[in-house]
């Protein structure tokens, strides 16, 4: 065993018990909020596996720990409707959007998501579909990436990523919303305990004979979250980095799918557009709040420093 040297953390009997009983305590917090689930166990595997494997690989676990609690407090939103605390908006974001971006169509004035649900093809369902499943992948993929190319740039990503999601929980909990398949199936009626649904996207699944999408949003932590799409939000942090990082072509390549993934999420009728400018608001504040702090603050820029040096 061995001491920790240069700010990296090592295995010795104190790193050993942290993990631990931050495992432990991962499994009962779990427990008591949100149920047992094989997933818990998955990301506890992958952590310890990558913790005890190897240096490199410990540091790229300590770096994506950042992802890791994001990905703890997303789902432990389950245990805290936000529908407990706040009306949820149903009728009046559905009038709102229509107000704003009503097409009409044949005598009637139909939401965005109402006319290309009228109009979806084959195609578009395949390629909305494969654009959606850039989601999450690819910001991943991206973090890895400036993980081993500019460890500064990933904690800067990585950070803003947390920052931006952080910003759409809240609104999530000061504004809960249905997305425009709820009305689609239910009314405008509120259901509390309404279950997710892959809406359009069911038609991905349906081209290809798979349930792809229907095992994601089974997961699902809120149905009432829709306003802002953080669908929206993530592509554009990426985009801003990339272009930060000098990618060239590869930004391109981002570009689209983010245009991709806005369109989906009209497309597909999980969210509005209204919750699609959101989500672009909200990537916005987050990355100039996240610079603001940056540039103002010598106590970040410290612990900034403190956590390149555990995963340099």
């Amino acid at each position: 065993m061995a001491n920790a040297t240069g700010g990296q953390v090592q295995v010795n009997v104190k790193t050993i018990s942290i993990v631990t009983a931050v495992s432990v305590a991962y499994l009962l917090i779990s427990l008591l909020l949100v149920g047992f689930k094989t997933d818990q166990l998955v990301l506890l595997g992958i952590f310890n596996i990558l913790f005890y494997a190897s240096v490199i690989t410990r540091k790229f676990i300590l770096g994506f720990s950042i992802f890791i609690i994001y990905w703890v407090i997303f789902d432990y939103m389950k245990a805290f409707p936000n529908y407990n605390y706040n009306d949820v908006a149903v009728g009046s974001l559905y009038n709102a959007e229509k107000s704003l971006f009503g097409i009409n169509f044949k005598g009637s004035l139909l939401t965005p998501n109402e006319y290309l649900l009228l109009h979806s093809t084959n195609w578009l369902d395949a390629m909305a579909g494969l654009f959606y499943l850039c989601w999450i992948p690819v910001p991943l993929a991206f973090a890895a990436y400036l993980f081993f190319k500019n460890k500064r740039q990933f904690l800067y990503f990585s950070l803003t990523f947390v920052l931006v999601n952080m910003l759409g929980f809240i609104v999530y909990y000061a504004y809960p919303a249905a997305p425009p398949w709820y009305i689609q199936f239910h009314g405008f009626n509120f259901h509390p305990l309404t279950q997710g649904n892959t809406a359009g996207l069911a038609r991905f699944d349906k081209l290809f004979n798979i349930n792809l999408f229907k095992s994601i949003y089974a997961k699902g932590s809120n149905v009432f979250a829709a306003m802002p799409s953080l669908h929206s939000s993530y592509p554009v942090i990426v985009l801003y980095y990339g272009i930060k990082n000098r990618l060239g072509i590869i930004n391109w390549f981002f570009g689209i799918v983010m245009l991709g993934i806005w369109f989906t999420a009209v497309y597909a009728s999980h969210h509005y557009i209204l919750d699609v400018l959101a989500g672009i608001t909200c990537a916005s504040l987050g990355i100039f709040f996240f610079n603001r702090v940056k540039a103002a603050s010598a106590g970040f820029n410290r612990f900034m420093n403190s956590y390149e040096s555990v995963i340099n």
